[in-house]
C-alpha cells in the first residue's frame, strides 16, 4: 500500500518531533502562508459547524439533535471553504481541520486563510500528524491561574513556528496519494465493521431469546400483553425497567469545570473508547456521583450501551446512569444482559440520526420479561458460556481495526513530512474514489459519544 523510498538529500533540522526533511523544502513561519481571520456573524443565520475527530468540520444539525438558535451564534466565527479551522485547546489532539463549507464555528476557535498557493488539504493532513502533534502541545500553554489545566495553543505561538512545505505539485501528489491509500484502509476497515455488526447480531439472537425463553425448550408460554415481545414463560413476570434498579445520574459537569487533577470525570466517550482521555475534578462532587470498579453504568444518550466499569475510583458526568439493581428482583449479572437486550429495543424508539437519546419516561416506562432470581442465574452463566467466543472475535477484528488506524497515523506522518517520497507514486482504477467510500474512516459510535465535547460543549 505504501511506497517505501526516501528522498535522496534531506536537510537536518533542530527538532525532535521532524529532525529532517526534503533537501528542496522550504521552510516557512506560520505567519507567512497562512492570516488568521476574525469575521463575526451578526444574525447567526449561517450554518453551524461542529468539528469531529474522524470526520473533521461538518454541519451540526447532521451530529447532534441539539438545535442552536440563531440569536445564540451571533459572534460566532465564519469559516469559507478551505480555510483552516484549530480548536485551540485540542491541538494536541488532531482537532485542525480544512473547512469544506461556509458556516460558523466556536469563537473560541482561531480560522486561518492561506496567504499563498498552497494546497489546504495537504496543510491539514501535516497539522493533524504526530510529529506536529507533539509540537503543538509543547508550544501550548495554560490558561491562566484558574483550576482548569487546560492547556491552550495560543495564535501568536502557533504562527510563530517553522513549518516544513514541498512545493505546490508535490503536496498536490501528496494529498492524492493519501486520498488514495485512504481508500483501501477505509474499505478494509469496512469489511471488518461489516464482521463485527454480524457477530453481534448473532450474540444478540443468543441473549433475545435467553431472556425472553429462558433454557427450557418445553416450557408452557403465556401472552405478554406487549406485541411486539409476544409470548413468555407462563412463569415469568413481565416487569419495568424503572421497577428493576435505582438509575443514579451523573453530576452536570461544565467544561469550564475540567482540569487535570483530582478524579477523572467519566463521559460517554471513556465508555465506549478504550483510550480516550480523562478530564478531571478536583472538587466537591455528591457522593451518589461516585463510581468505583465493579458499579454498573448505563449511558442513555449519545452511545445507548451498558458497562461494568474497572478503572478505578472516578465521577460520573451526566447522561450516565449508575445503576444500583433491587437484589430482591434482579441479579447484578442478569441486569447487565437483560439491559443490553432491552437497549437495543429501545433504539427504535430513540430519536436522532447520529446521536442516539432516550427519554426518561420511556426508559422506565419500557417492559421486561422477568423470570425468577435462580433462573437469572443459570440464563447468565449460559449466555457468559455462548456468546465468549464471539466476544473473542470481536475483540480480535476491532484490534485489527485499531492497528490500521495505527498504520494510517504512521503513514500520514512520514509521507506529509518528506520521510517516504511518493513523487513517482501513480493512482490505479481502486485509487480513485468519491468522498462516500471514505466514510468508512469516521468512527461513527466514538464520534456520536463525543456529542457536545468537542466543541467545549455541555453534554
Amino acid at each position: 500500500m505504501a511506497v517505501a523510498s526516501a528522498y535522496p538529500n534531506y536537510q537536518p533540522l533542530r527538532s525532535r518531533w521532524v529532525p529532517r526533511v526534503p533537501e528542496h523544502w522550504s521552510l516557512l513561519r506560520a505567519k507567512n502562508f497562512l492570516r488568521e481571520i476574525d469575521e463575526r456573524s451578526k444574525t447567526g443565520e449561517e450554518a453551524l459547524l461542529s468539528m469531529r475527530m474522524q470526520r473533521g468540520l461538518v454541519p451540526h444539525n447532521d451530529v447532534s439533535v441539539k438545535r442552536i438558535a440563531p440569536e445564540n451564534l451571533i459572534s460566532y466565527k465564519k469559516a469559507q471553504p478551505d480555510e483552516l479551522v484549530l480548536n485551540r485547546m485540542q491541538a494536541g489532539n488532531a482537532m485542525f481541520f480544512r473547512n469544506r463549507q461556509p458556516g460558523l464555528v466556536s469563537p473560541d476557535y482561531a480560522v486561518f486563510r492561506l496567504l499563498r498557493n498552497d494546497n489546504p488539504e495537504y496543510l491539514g493532513h501535516l497539522f493533524r500528524s504526530w510529529p506536529m502533534r507533539g509540537l503543538f502541545r509543547s508550544e501550548s500553554k495554560g490558561l491562566g491561574t484558574g483550576t482548569s489545566g487546560f492547556l491552550r495553543l495560543y495564535s501568536d505561538r502557533f504562527t510563530a513556528l517553522e513549518i516544513p512545505l514541498p512545493p505546490r505539485p508535490e503536496q498536490d501528489q501528496i494529498a492524492a496519494y493519501l486520498r488514495a491509500q485512504d481508500a483501501h484502509i477505509a474499505r478494509f476497515i469496512k469489511a471488518k465493521r461489516d464482521l463485527i455488526k454480524l457477530l453481534t447480531e448473532q450474540k444478540l439472537r443468543i441473549i433475545d431469546h435467553a431472556v425472553t425463553r429462558g433454557l427450557d425448550a418445553t416450557v408452557t408460554l403465556k401472552p405478554s400483553g406487549i406485541e411486539w415481545l409476544g409470548e413468555v414463560p407462563e412463569h415469568w413476570d413481565v416487569s419495568k425497567v424503572k421497577l428493576l434498579a435505582d438509575y443514579i445520574n451523573g453530576f452536570p459537569f461544565k467544561p469550564a469545570e475540567w482540569g487535570a487533577k483530582g478524579r477523572p470525570i467519566i463521559r460517554i466517550q471513556n465508555l465506549t473508547k478504550e483510550h480516550a482521555a480523562f478530564n478531571y475534578y478536583d472538587g466537591a462532587v455528591p457522593e451518589r456521583n461516585h463510581v468505583k470498579d465493579g458499579d454498573i453504568l448505563l449511558s442513555w444518550s449519545a452511545s445507548l450501551g451498558v458497562f461494568v466499569w474497572n478503572r478505578g475510583d472516578a465521577w460520573l458526568n451526566q447522561h450516565i446512569f449508575k445503576v444500583v439493581p433491587d437484589p430482591k428482583r434482579i441479579t447484578r449479572g442478569y441486569f447487565v444482559w437483560l439491559a443490553r437486550w432491552f437497549l437495543n429495543h429501545m433504539e427504535a424508539e430513540a430519536h436522532g440520526s447520529t446521536m442516539q437519546h432516550i427519554t426518561k419516561p420511556k426508559f422506565g416506562s419500557f417492559p421486561v420479561p422477568l423470570p425468577s432470581l435462580s433462573e437469572q442465574v443459570e440464563i447468565e452463566a449460559h449466555i457468559n458460556r455462548e456468546t465468549k467466543d464471539i466476544d473473542l472475535a470481536i475483540a480480535r477484528t476491532e484490534e485489527e481495526i485499531k492497528l490500521i488506524r495505527e498504520y494510517r497515523d504512521r503513514l500520514i506522518a512520514d509521507v506529509v513530512t518528506g520521510q517516504v517520497d511518493v513523487r513517482s507514486w501513480q493512482p490505479g482504477a481502486d485509487d480513485v474514489v468519491g468522498d462516500d467510500v471514505l466514510t468508512a474512516l469516521g468512527d461513527d459510535e466514538a464520534e456520536a459519544a463525543e456529542e457536545g465535547e468537542a466543541d467545549g460543549e455541555e453534554n
